[in-house]
């Protein structure tokens, strides 16, 4: 065969024990949620605002964007409701090139599948322990989101996986709300699809499981642009820098 296993990854419950979130964090997790869900469902009448790098590649440059993004949320919270974006995985075209903090947690140094989950969790913990800001990222490989998904309040998904039959199926069992990307064509009848697709119940096989999935109620579309939202205009704007 042409694929080598390296070494085998822990289940996901076992990364979670070992580098738990801790009570501060769920209770910020659980209302910010609650918050993001009332917006989507239109109790809140404020706008989503999820803004941030498309590669989130250094802990320390993260965590000061995201205080600097959390003194911002203070004075805009009546209107708007900031969600950074901390995507630790950089999709790549071709293929080649540095793939993102999930690979690669030290540039410098060889792949490591194993260490890169574990610190792309403590940075996401880190943020909400210490910003108050629950977070999202991108959800490039749908079996690596299980080591994240007691930490994420929004995933994505981009331009060259919005086609993909496994991600549509996995974002029908999120809980959370899912933004569907453009595909690099530009096609939105493509992302518009994703939408729908995601909102339906799904029977599939996930991580070695047969598995039901009840359906989304809260997956978006979003544009490359800056500042689109063609699902729900009045309620969530995606900001890229």
């Amino acid at each position: 065969m042409s694929i080598h296993i390296n070494h085998q990854l822990p289940d996901p419950d076992l990364l979670k024990e070992e580098i738990p979130m801790s009570d501060k964090a769920k209770a910020i997790k659980a209302q910010r949620d609650k918050e993001i869900a009332d917006i989507f469902t239109g109790k809140d009448d404020r706008f989503i605002v999820i803004v941030g790098p498309c590669s989130a590649d250094n802990e320390d440059s993260v965590l000061e964007y995201c205080h600097k993004l959390a003194g911002l949320n203070e004075i805009v919270k009546d209107r708007l409701m900031i969600i950074p974006r901390v995507y630790t995985n950089k999709p790549r075209t071709t293929g080649d090139g540095y793939k993102g903090m999930l690979h690669q947690p030290d540039p410098n140094a060889q792949p490591d599948l194993l260490e890169g989950l574990k610190a792309i969790r403590r940075m996401h913990l880190r943020v909400i322990e210490e910003t108050g800001l629950s977070t999202a990222d991108e959800m490039l490989y749908p079996e690596n989101r299980s080591f994240l998904d007691d930490i994420l309040s929004y995933e994505a998904v981009g331009a060259r996986s919005v086609e993909n039959q496994q991600h549509r199926l996995v974002a029908s069992g999120i809980d959370i709300p899912v933004g569907m990307k453009n595909p690099t064509s530009g096609d939105f009848s493509v992302m518009m699809n994703s939408v729908t697709a995601a909102q339906h119940p799904h029977r599939f096989i996930y991580r070695g499981y047969d598995v039901q999935t009840d359906g989304n109620p809260s997956p978006t579309s979003f544009c490359a642009a800056a500042s689109t939202s063609t699902a729900r205009p009045s309620r969530t704007t995606i900001t890229k820098t």
